[in-house]
């Protein structure tokens, strides 16, 4: 799908992907931790760079988001729409894309507290931790479907979108988790070796502002490709599943019966 679709995917993903990152690296501040800072200083330096950078994190998050649902469109709208319509698309589901993230995370985050909970109660806290991160998946991978449900059906509202992304994955969780997670995997061993040899080369430049821009772009620029990627494994995931009982064709909007 990839292949097929590279120039295309190129474009988007350098616009809506790389771009937001190279500016996020130049208008972010770092966190100041330090090797002598014990566990308290340094939550409460993550907490002060967090409330200080929280604004420009969410703004520049929404043009990513704008491109991974431009994406879907693309991937999967057998209009083949053009390119300029797709980003229109994008746009304008942006808002109840968000809604159904903000209600997905609440519920999560709400699952995963009870599950926390209920596990402490007879496992050491960390034990108890680590295995409701695990079974966390589960949930993860019902609604990973979402945005191409909301996308190929052109749904508004969130409520329907996350449904239907569940009705997508039923019965499908093991097979998507073994699909999505090797990659997934694979993409965080690349980035980490590949910001390793980043940081070693960088030691070249001398000035440290330097170093640390040098590996904002290379990080940019692997999330970029990874994000990239994902979006079209997510594309692939429904187009196999969905839209009609897992008949496996996406739907054309304009004409959808």
């Amino acid at each position: 799908m990839v292949s097929a679709n590279r120039d295309m995917l190129t474009a988007i993903g350098g616009v809506f992907f790389l771009l937001p990152g190279l500016i996020g690296a130049v208008v972010v501040p770092t966190p100041a931790l330090t090797g002598t800072m014990n566990q308290a200083a340094m939550t409460d330096a993550i907490m002060e760079f967090y409330t200080k950078a929280g604004p420009i994190l969410v703004v520049l998050s929404l043009p990513m988001l704008v491109g991974y649902l431009t994406l879907l469109v693309m991937l999967l709208d057998r209009d083949r729409p053009t390119v300029g319509k797709a980003i229109g698309v994008g746009i304008r589901l942006l808002p109840s894309y968000l809604a159904a993230q903000i209600l997905t995370s609440l519920a999560l985050s709400v699952m995963w507290v009870v599950v926390v909970s209920a596990l402490s109660a007879i496992l050491p806290t960390l034990v108890a931790a680590f295995v409701s991160l695990v079974v966390m998946i589960y949930p993860l991978v019902r609604v990973v479907l979402v945005g191409p449900e909301m996308v190929t059906q052109r749904l508004r509202n969130p409520i329907r979108a996350i449904i239907g992304g569940l009705a997508r994955t039923r019965g499908h969780t093991l097979r998507i988790m073994l699909y999505v997670g090797p990659a997934i995997t694979l993409f965080l061993v690349v980035y980490v070796l590949a910001m390793i040899v980043a940081g070693v080369l960088a030691t070249a430049v001398p000035q440290a502002e330097v170093q640390r821009m040098i590996g904002e772009a290379i990080g940019a620029v692997l999330f970029a490709v990874g994000y990239t990627y994902y979006t079209a494994i997510i594309a692939s995931t429904y187009d196999q599943l969905g839209p009609v009982h897992g008949a496996g064709s996406s739907v054309s909007p304009s004409s959808p019966s």
